[in-house]
Parts: structure tokens; C-alpha cells; sequence
């Protein structure tokens, strides 16, 4: 049976249920974590709110909470908000492990991979960046990072990428292709499968008293200016369908902002800010939705929450941006990608897929669910299973 470790900052939902199957496979997995933030329930900034998951995420899997030792604790504050010297010593008594280290965000990440390396184990790195995103930072900036991130690979065994864009970065700082091993970000499509087959459209809607005779575009994320939140407001107002809703789900920093411009422009009742949605009832927002829509711009790695719609057949529509893009999304065959900003474009893109015919539509709701698919936790374990 291999031995695996992996180090998180803090429990994450995404990841959570991943671990259980984890530790139902033939692997015996122990997680790291650097923080308990996420299960106490404090101030998210993104959210603007105190934010408490309703999901387990430490149930089915064997979970170390390791001291942090830093003078400003907290995964918001920067590289020395997680100082867990503890890692060292757990690592050491551990027998020869594969070691996944999620990024190098903080002091406690470094220790992880230089350790881990001097005690022996493989070294895996799991990180998220995609090249099409460094190419938009300054270059003294992105300069810099790679001559300190070269030297920080060289503790390392196995880059785990998450899609195309991430394995290009990987490519762009010299790395090999034979140490590049494909774990796709993927999210619990078992989870949100069991709500797509067991809840009609219908009754997802008399759930959460949406209206049964619209067409329904979603969003779901944070509203904040990583995520673009107004460019879809403005399309939508754009947009003069009158046989459509706009579901927003989500809270944060712009919706006094939002709020202001569906007021002066009356759009009252076509648009619906719902608030924060935790993930016990965030499936049903899908299911009685027909889009989706991401329109994030720098800083939105990868974008979980198309995984998450896909898992209902949804048509996507993402900015060119989003790591994922490049992944998830085949135009005119699962939805399409525009030009981060193009507000025009996307009303374009809005009127086309509210308008589909029945058999594109059909084609797209197949299309979205074959290619979400492969984007599993399986696959992941699969990949860590042959390292």
C-alpha cells in the first residue's frame, strides 16, 4: 500500500471528499493541514462575511492540524501567516511517502518541499498557475519569481498540472515532460450528480421559488473584481431578453456596487442577487438553471464552479482568462469562450445560447457531461496511484 502525505494551508471543500475516496483506495493517506480557519468559520475577505462550509471536510480521512507557530497567524497574511515547523518532524517519521505540497504560498510549503526531499520522499508539487495569466504580470515581477521558483524545483520530483495552461507554465521554467503528471482539478462530480438525477428542473425551481416559465442564466462566485460580477450585469441589461432571468449567487465587496446598477436601470426584477449559498444547496442553483457563466478575469486560476455546472449538462460560457478555458470549454460544442472585458461579445454570446435549438441544446448537455467526465477524482487518483 503506498504512502501518501499531502500539505494543505487549511481544509478546503473541494479537496475534502477527493481525501475520503482517497483513503478508500488502496492508498494510506495522512493530511497535513497548516490551519483549522476553515472549520472554526472566520472572516472570508472575499465573501465579506463570516463564512462556515456546511460540508464535512475532515470526515473519512486522517487529518493533522499542525501548530502554526506564526506571530500573524492566518492564511490571509501572507508567506509567514503559516509557520508550522512541525511539518519537519512529521515528515522525518513518516516511511518513504509520495509528499504533495500544494504551492508555495507560504513558509510552511518551503519546509515541506526541501524536507521532504532531504528525508527521501518523492516530491510532488501541485500548484495551479497557468501560463496565460504570468504573461499578464509585470515581467520584473514574474522575472524574479522564476529565478526563486528554479531553484525551488530542484526539490522536486513530480509537477502534478492541472490543466493545459498550468502544464505550460511548468514547460515555460525548463520542466521535463517525463515529470509532469496530469491531476486534473476536479471537483465531487459523484455529489453533484445524485442532485442532477434525483431533482427535476421543475422542482429545483419550486425549491428555491424561481420562476418555472424563464430561462435562467447563473452565476456563482464571489462578488469581487477578480470575478467581473458587473460585465455580466451589463451584458445581461444589454442583452433585452425579456424571456430571461439573471441568478447571481454569491456576496462580497461589489454588491453595493451591483445593487446601484440594477436600481438605475430597473432591472429589479430580472436579476436576483440571492446572497451567500453554502454547498449543501448550491447543486440546486444548477439544476434549475440553463447557462452558466464565468466572466472572471486575473487571479481566477482555474474556475471550479464550471466543473461544478458541467456536472448538470449546463452550456458554459467563460472569459479567456480563466485557466479552465482552456480545458472545459469547446466552442459551439459544450458553450464558448470570449475575450475577458468584451461586454459585446458575451451579448453575443448570451443571446445565441438562450436561443439554442433543441438539438444543440441536446448536444451541448451531452457534450458538457462526457467532458466533465474526465475530470474526476478517479483520474487523480489513478495518477497518484502510478507515481
Amino acid at each position: 500500500m503506498k504512502q501518501v502525505v499531502i500539505l494543505n494551508s487549511h481544509p478546503i471543500q473541494y479537496f475534502s471528499p477527493l481525501y475520503k475516496q482517497m483513503t478508500d483506495s488502496d492508498l494510506q493517506l495522512s493530511v497535513c493541514y497548516c490551519s483549522d480557519e476553515s472549520i472554526k468559520g472566520k472572516f472570508d475577505r472575499g465573501f465579506g462575511k463570516e463564512v462556515k462550509w456546511n460540508i464535512p471536510l475532515v470526515d473519512g480521512y486522517h487529518a493533522v492540524f499542525l501548530k502554526n507557530h506564526s506571530w500573524k497567524p492566518s492564511i490571509h497574511n501572507g508567506f509567514f501567516g503559516l509557520f508550522n515547523p512541525g511539518i519537519i518532524s512529521f515528515l522525518q517519521k513518516q516511511q518513504k511517502s509520495i509528499v504533495v505540497i500544494h504551492g508555495w504560498a507560504y513558509c510552511t510549503h518551503i519546509l515541506a518541499i526541501v524536507f521532504a526531499k532531504l528525508f527521501g520522499h518523492t516530491v510532488c508539487l501541485r500548484s495551479e498557475t497557468p501560463l496565460n495569466q504570468e504573461k499578464m504580470k509585470p515581467r520584473i515581477t514574474t522575472f524574479l519569481k522564476h529565478i526563486y521558483l528554479r531553484a525551488l524545483f530542484l526539490f522536486v520530483d513530480r509537477f502534478l498540472y492541472i490543466g493545459k495552461q498550468n502544464k505550460l507554465f511548468y514547460k515555460s521554467l525548463g520542466i521535463k515532460e517525463s515529470k509532469l503528471v496530469f491531476t486534473p482539478y476536479a471537483v465531487d462530480n459523484k455529489r453533484f450528480r445524485i442532485i442532477y438525477e434525483t431533482t427535476s428542473i421543475q422542482q429545483a425551481r419550486e425549491i428555491l421559488k424561481l420562476p418555472g416559465n424563464k430561462k435562467i442564466i447563473l452565476y456563482s462566485g464571489k462578488f469581487i473584481s477578480k470575478k467581473r460580477p458587473l460585465d455580466l450585469i451589463k451584458a445581461f441589461h444589454q442583452s433585452l431578453e425579456d424571456n430571461a432571468i439573471l441568478v447571481m449567487t454569491g456576496e462580497g465587496a461589489l454588491r453595493e456596487e451591483m445593487e446601484t446598477y440594477i436600481y438605475k436601470n430597473d432591472l429589479g426584477k430580472q436579476i436576483i442577487l440571492t446572497g451567500f449559498i453554502n454547498q449543501a444547496e448550491i447543486p440546486l442553483y444548477y439544476r434549475a438553471a440553463d447557462i452558466f457563466v464565468m466572466c472572471s478575469g486575473l487571479g481566477e486560476t482555474w474556475g471550479l464552479s464550471v466543473n461544478e455546472a458541467m456536472n448538470f449538462g449546463l452550456p458554459v460560457i467563460v472569459s479567456d482568462t480563466c485557466g479552465c478555458a482552456y480545458d472545459l470549454i469547446r466552442d459551439n460544442i459544450n458553450g464558448a469562450v470570449f475575450e475577458t472585458g468584451n461586454i459585446s461579445q458575451l451579448v453575443n454570446l448570451l443571446h445565441e445560447f438562450l436561443h439554442l435549438t433543441p438539438e444543440r441544446k441536446t448536444s451541448a448537455f451531452n457534450n458538457s457531461l462526457s467532458i466533465i467526465d474526465e475530470y474526476s477524482y478517479d483520474h487523480i487518483i489513478s495518477s497518484i496511484q502510478s507515481l
